[in-house]
């Protein structure tokens, strides 16, 4: 798993590279309070190695909790900024800080 940020001059956006080791998956997605959780907004690509990859705009100065969706399960990155707890979910949730 890995996360790579890439910050615009020209804007206060981040441009938010998320991979995802999966290779036995069909489908992977990024969700999170930048994207309301919903999945169909940020789904990623499944490449010819089995990992998946997308990339989100996401304003910067800004830090959201997110997890990825995999075939239905929710995985945290193992690369996040940190960690929090969440009562909804009643475990814990991965963090970006950009």
């Amino acid at each position: 798993m890995a996360i790579k940020k890439q910050f615009l001059k020209s804007k206060p956006i981040c441009k938010v590279t998320f991979t995802v080791a999966a290779k036995e998956a069909n489908n992977a997605a990024v969700v999170g309070s930048f994207n309301e959780w919903n999945a169909e907004s940020a789904p990623l690509k499944k490449l010819k190695n089995g990992s998946f990859k997308g990339t989100v705009n996401i304003e910067a100065n800004t830090s959201h909790e997110f997890k990825y969706l995999i075939d239905g399960t929710f995985v945290n990155e193992t690369e996040a900024d940190g960690y929090a707890w969440n009562d909804y979910a009643g475990g814990e949730n991965s963090l970006i800080t950009l």
